[in-house]
C-alpha cells in the first residue's frame, strides 16, 4: 500500500493497547477477553505511518488498572522511531507520572480515571502542561462514567463532567461506549449526536465498535471530529485504499 497525506478535517486514529508490551485488544473492556495481535507493537506504529496516519491513540491497559503505567519502554520505543503524534492513556494519575509520560515521547495525555477521582490534580496538570495538551478519556458503560481500568463505574452526570472540564479549557474527548468496544458492531452513533449536539465546541473524538471504513464514514455526520480504530484494522475489516481516498476528499 502507498504511503498517502491524510486530510485532517476528520482525523482516524490508529489504536494501540499494550499488555506485557504486546499489541492486544479487548472485547468490551473484559480483561478475561484478550486478543494479542503482535509481541512487536513498534512493527504495527510503523506499518500505520506507512499508511499515510499521523497520531497514534495507545493505551497502557495494565496501567490503567494500576497507580501508573507500566509499559511506557513501549511508548519511548514508538516515539523514537515514527513521527507519529502520540496520545497516551492509561495510569497517569500524578504530576510525576504525566511528566514520565511527556519525557518519554508522549505529544498529550488522555486522563479519564484522576478526572473522575481528582479535580484538583486536573487542575495541576492543565496549569503546567496546558488544556490543549489534555484529552479528557469519557468511558461510558450502561449510561454512567467507568474508570480504573473500566472496572468501576462512578455517579457523575456525564454532561456536567464534561462541562467542569470545558469551563477549564479542556477541548477534546476521547468518548468510548465500552459495550461496543472490540465487538466489531458498529459504533454508539446517538452518543455522539447528543454530545456534539450539547457541545459544539468541543472536539469529540469516537472510539468502540467500528466494523469498517463504512462506519467511519457515518462517524463523520454525527458531529464528531474523529475516531479511534483498533480492532477493525487488526482483522482486516478496514478497506484502506477506501478510506484514504475519502479522508484526501473529506
Amino acid at each position: 500500500m502507498k504511503n498517502m497525506e491524510l486530510n485532517n478535517k476528520f482525523e482516524v486514529i490508529p489504536a494501540i493497547d499494550i499488555i506485557n508490551g504486546e499489541c492486544v485488544r479487548l472485547s468490551m473492556g473484559d480483561y478475561d477477553r484478550v486478543k494479542r495481535y503482535s509481541t512487536n507493537p513498534l512493527e504495527i506504529a510503523l506499518w500505520f505511518e506507512s499508511l499515510g496516519f499521523k497520531k497514534l491513540h495507545i493505551v497502557d491497559l495494565e496501567g490503567a488498572k494500576q497507580e501508573s503505567p507500566v509499559n511506557l519502554a513501549v511508548l519511548k520505543k514508538i516515539a523514537s522511531n515514527t513521527s507519529l503524534e502520540i496520545q497516551f492513556g492509561g495510569g497517569v494519575k500524578t504530576q510525576a507520572i504525566a511528566k514520565q509520560v511527556f519525557d518519554s515521547g508522549a505529544h498529550s495525555i488522555i486522563c479519564g480515571s484522576i478526572a473522575v477521582t481528582n479535580l484538583e490534580i486536573m487542575r495541576d496538570l492543565i496549569d503546567n502542561y496546558g488544556a490543549k495538551n489534555i484529552i479528557l478519556g469519557l468511558d461510558i458503560k450502561e449510561g454512567k462514567i467507568a474508570i480504573k481500568g473500566w472496572k468501576e463505574q462512578s455517579n457523575n452526570n456525564i454532561y456536567e463532567f464534561i462541562s467542569t472540564y470545558t469551563s477549564l479549557g479542556v477541548s477534546r474527548v476521547i468518548c468510548t461506549d465500552i459495550s461496543k468496544d472490540g465487538m466489531l458492531l458498529g459504533p454508539a452513533y446517538e452518543l455522539y449526536k447528543d454530545l456534539s449536539a450539547r457541545f459544539p465546541a468541543l472536539t469529540i473524538i469516537a472510539s468502540g465498535g467500528v466494523s469498517s471504513e463504512k462506519d467511519i464514514f457515518s462517524l463523520a455526520s454525527t458531529g464528531a471530529s474523529g475516531v479511534v480504530v483498533g480492532k477493525a484494522f487488526y482483522e482486516n475489516k478496514i478497506n484502506i485504499e477506501e478510506l484514504q481516498k475519502w479522508l484526501q476528499n473529506e
